[in-house]
């Protein structure tokens, strides 16, 4: 692979109109191949802003990553896995 793939939480929270949890996460590092092959392979939603893939995942409540009493007393802890888990998520996506 020719990049350098960085993968932010950008933001989470509960969106009401859709009655879900979300977490936003901001793909940094990718060229535009890559970027139309996740947009085209992955069900979220995504969308290219500033030149980065943003990706929203909805969670029904029971799901959600950040939802929980550690999760709160943790919360960088859980970012950090969240981050990880969507990096290697989105490489095995990228290298099939």
């Amino acid at each position: 692979m020719g990049f350098k793939m960085k993968v932010n939480v950008s933001d989470y929270g509960f969106e009401a109109e859709k009655n879900l949890n979300f977490v936003k996460y901001r793909v940094y590092g990718l060229d535009p191949d890559a970027q139309k092959k996740l947009m085209d392979a992955l069900e979220e939603e995504t969308e290219i802003f500033s030149g980065d893939l943003i990706i929203t995942v909805y969670f029904e409540k029971e799901y959600f990553p950040f939802g929980s009493d550690e999760a709160k007393i943790r919360m960088d802890d859980f970012i950090a896995r969240e981050e990880i888990e969507m990096t290697v998520f989105l490489s095995s996506v990228l290298e099939d």
